[in-house]
């Protein structure tokens, strides 16, 4: 007689049965060659001991040379093509590991990183890491890293092969500015260099009028004046001439020349605004002080801190010129200073006296006026400024102030008494043609005193340093590349 265990074990009394599945684990063994504990794989060879008898990189390529410009520096890219890559740097890394040829090979690059040498080695050595197949091994997958190590020669690219042959160049920049120094020049020559927007050019000329730049291309000269209109206010005109004609294609040639002429207005120049414009823009005073110059204008009132931005387009509908420049400067003492309370950013509005310096020890005489420099000014500081209790300006704009309209000193700027009379700091230079230091200095009144000038403000204005700052020598010893973003597609070699 059978018993139903249903029948006799209650609903709720049921037992659940559950099933074991085992799971298949290797067999723990010891290598045989260095005897560390390992997974069986038919080899008795543990990884680390197969990847000491294998060499996946022997028939990867360990050698090469790299092919620089001796004249602008930079490295040819096989068959034809040459591209800017300083030393530790993506482009470089790309350029190498195309010389490599890894995409020939059954190899897989995981990593790669330079390794530091002597500049004057004149060697560039990159720690490469590759992964493969170990085929007498079960086509076990090995992670191996090797040195490259490229030799680095010097020839000269077609560009600037073209700068050394007469009517090779297809499109200019002349830029101009019709006053009576440099400064401007000066500031515009380090923010060309900062931004790299003179690498394009087959040849740089500076001359006494301004700076020409040569280019192979009408594209590379268009993209000039781009930049040029994001940093200073401009207006160009393009003109072309003819060159030749090639009767069985039809084709012709053309050179073109930009003539780019930069607003004469420079900063801590003193202007007179038009009666038009100073209504345009707020009711502006008309007697005002440049501060500021970008791709616009900016000026202040400081008597009454008012300021107003004239942009580039603004102003070539209605041009005007300034009537005295930093070079007419007379230096003074502060005697007394009260702050008003009125600021407007940096600026801040204060009743100040002060009295020239000449007449120290001379004469009493002082003047009593406002000011929009009270947040830097002190008793006992020199400012200078513009002396205007005896002016007479040859403008029309000027002969139509009236009497009141007039103050009798503008100040400009402090004198900080730590001002290095001749700066250590050098400004690089970028004409490659043009002896700038020996023959400018000689072609143009006072260019050294612009020159200390413009180094002196780049040491006391935080704000222009700031612009202008840049190391092109900044660059890391042991740069290590993410491998995954370059472009190693292979080109054929010629």
């Amino acid at each position: 007689m059978s018993i139903n265990n249903d029948a006799v074990l209650g609903e709720n009394d049921r037992q659940v049965v559950s099933y074991f599945t085992p799971k298949h684990t290797l067999p723990q063994i010891s290598c045989h060659n260095c005897g560390q504990p390992m997974e069986s794989n038919g080899l008795s060879l543990c990884n680390e001991c197969i990847a000491l008898t294998v060499d996946v990189t022997k028939d990867l390529v360990k050698t090469g040379s790299i092919v620089f410009c001796k004249n602008c520096g930079r490295v040819q890219v096989p068959p034809n093509g040459w591209m800017y890559a300083e030393r530790e740097t993506r482009e470089l890394m790309s350029v190498c590991l195309r010389k490599l040829k890894l995409s020939d090979s059954q190899a897989k690059l995981v990593d790669a990183r330079f390794i530091w040498t002597e500049p004057h080695s004149r060697r560039t050595k990159i720690k490469v890491t590759v992964q493969g197949e170990a085929a007498e091994y079960n086509n076990l997958i090995i992670q191996q890293s090797y040195e490259a190590e490229f030799h680095e020669h010097t020839n000269q690219c077609p560009d600037c092969a073209k700068s050394y042959t007469a009517n090779t160049w297809q499109a200019s920049v002349q830029i101009r500015q019709r006053v009576d120094h440099k400064k401007t020049f000066l500031y515009l020559e380090q923010l060309i260099l900062k931004n790299r927007a003179h690498k394009d050019t087959m040849s740089i000329e500076e001359s006494r009028e301004g700076i020409d730049f040569f280019y192979g291309s009408k594209t590379d000269a268009v993209r000039m004046l781009d930049f040029l209109s994001t940093v200073v206010p401009m207006k160009y005109k393009r003109s072309e001439q003819f060159i030749s004609e090639d009767t069985h294609t039809g084709s012709k040639s053309y050179k073109f020349t930009y003539s780019v002429e930069i607003a004469p207005i420079c900063r801590e120049d003193l202007v007179v605004l038009p009666k038009q414009v100073a209504k345009q823009h707020g009711n502006m005073p008309l007697l005002v002080l440049c501060y500021k110059v970008s791709k616009s204008l900016y000026f202040i009132d400081p008597n009454t801190l008012q300021k107003t931005i004239i942009p580039a387009s603004d102003y070539w509908k209605r041009p005007f010129n300034s009537i005295a420049n930093s070079r007419k400067l007379t230096e003074y003492i502060v005697m007394d200073i009260e702050l008003t309370g009125q600021t407007e950013g940096k600026f801040a509005l204060a009743d100040i006296t002060v009295m020239r310096a000449s007449d120290l020890g001379v004469s009493d005489t002082t003047f009593y006026l406002r000011t929009h420099l009270g947040a830097i000014l002190h008793d006992g500081d020199s400012v200078m400024g513009y002396d205007l209790t005896s002016a007479n300006y040859n403008d029309d704009l000027w002969d139509q102030l009236k009497p009141e309209e007039i103050p009798d000193i503008i100040l400009v700027k402090k004198v900080y008494p730590d001002k290095p009379k001749k700066s250590k700091r050098r400004l690089m230079r970028m004409a490659k043609e043009y002896n700038a230091e020996a023959d400018i200095k000689q072609a143009t009144p006072g260019y050294s005193q612009d020159y200390e000038e413009f180094l002196a403000e780049l040491e006391q204005d935080e704000e222009l340093n700031e612009e202008l700052h840049f190391d092109p020598e900044e660059a890391e010893n042991d740069l290590a590349i993410d491998v995954s973003q370059l472009d190693l597609d292979e080109e054929d070699d010629e």
